[in-house]
């Protein structure tokens, strides 16, 4: 389940050390349209957003 950061609104996976507080989210906001778009590297073993679901 992504996590959104409340420092950044950044996304991440709730197993992702590079953020301090966040509020789990049930998807991606529309602007997530690719695996590209998530800028931490805790995404990095998913090949594409349909991996993620």
């Amino acid at each position: 389940m992504p996590v959104m950061s409340s420092d950044d609104f950044s996304l991440h996976r709730e197993d992702c050390g590079e953020f301090d507080d966040g509020m789990p989210i049930s998807s991606f906001p529309d602007e997530v349209s690719s695996i590209e778009d998530l800028d931490c590297e805790c995404w990095s073993e998913f090949g594409s957003l349909t991996e993620v679901s």
